[in-house]
């Protein structure tokens, strides 16, 4: 389906936790966040019939989030579920990778095609310190079991922050030179408690761009998946390097997506905090196609772009894990 600005809308994102094992710094507060009852988060039925309703107006692609999904107990089975969908031809998930040494098995056999690992340094000091007491050696290990299942593309998610890690960039890239990774640096947002607008922690991706230039060649690739980055090819490289600027450069004229936090409330836009409630009419006895133009009426009110550069968070009361990212 295509919303009112022609774009065709055919990508779920799921939160099905809005808890998690780690405490990111730019993420959530110290103390984490306010979690909801067991009662207010879908059941994965309810997540079921979302999805069977969500196909009917065109949804073609589900990525799990969180929180932290590994942390969901029966998560394996649910992607096995979701796979026998016919409808649905691309199964994803972000993760920090903490748990996929004993998971990736299982979540490949499942159907699970490909992963997102965030991971902001290569640094165990900084990991220990923006994780507020991550294990680095835990992260990369994910990462490397990733690879070893056969995930495909396994893509690292690497938010970049002014003084922090942006000395990590060209380490970053030489990643790509020796492993099949595509890293994807990501220009930091003023999501909740992560609003450093008018501080010195933001980098724009053409700063970026211009760093590596003086150092490689980079050479435009196509990668697999369903997001706005913009992707590079080291000559000879393994894996590529990508860069997502959702604050320099929108790229919200080819939003395909939509979100769904694990209240069972449908965000037409990350930034917006408009929610259209899902969860009453699936808890009320909604057909299938009812569900599905409440689906329709999210679609229907996706907005032409996001305001993040002037507005910030302003006016959302949840912050990151509790969206899904």
């Amino acid at each position: 389906m295509n919303d009112a600005f022609q774009r065709k809308i055919n990508y779920l994102r799921i939160s099905i936790t809005d808890r998690c094992n780690l405490r990111c710094v730019y993420c959530m507060p110290e103390e984490g966040v306010e979690l909801s009852n067991h009662e207010e988060i879908l059941s994965h039925e309810e997540i079921l019939r979302v999805i069977n309703s969500a196909v009917m107006v065109g949804i073609r692609k589900i990525r799990f989030t969180g929180g932290e999904p590994l942390v969901r107990k029966g998560i394996t089975s649910l992607i096995e579920r979701v796979n026998e969908i016919p409808e649905i031809d691309d199964i994803a998930l972000t993760t920090n990778g903490l748990l996929l040494p004993k998971m990736a098995v299982e979540l490949k056999k499942a159907g699970l095609k490909r992963v997102n690992i965030s991971l902001d340094t290569l640094s165990p000091e900084k990991f220990r310190r923006i994780t507020r007491g991550g294990r680095l050696s835990e992260a990369w290990l994910g990462v490397e079991t990733a690879l070893e299942v056969g995930f495909d593309p396994v893509k690292i998610n690497a938010v970049v922050i002014r003084s922090f890690n942006d000395n990590e960039v060209y380490d970053f890239a030489q990643l790509t030179a020796k492993m099949p990774l595509n890293v994807r640096f990501i220009e930091l947002m003023p999501i909740g408690v992560s609003d450093l607008r008018g501080r010195d922690s933001f980098m724009a991706t053409a700063e970026l761009i211009e760093m590596l230039q003086n150092r490689y060649d980079l050479v435009p690739e196509k990668v697999a998946g369903n997001g706005p980055a913009k992707s590079y090819r080291i000559p000879g490289a393994m894996g590529t390097i990508g860069f997502i600027s959702p604050i320099s450069n929108h790229f919200c004229a080819d939003c395909n997506r939509l979100r769904l936090t694990a209240e069972g409330q449908l965000r037409p836009c990350l930034q917006s905090p408009q929610e259209i409630d899902l969860k009453t009419p699936l808890r009320g006895g909604a057909s299938p196609e009812e569900l599905a133009q409440v689906i329709r009426l999210a679609i229907s009110s996706k907005p032409e772009k996001h305001n993040m550069e002037q507005a910030g968070w302003a006016g959302n009361r949840r912050c990151m894990p509790q969206i899904g990212g």
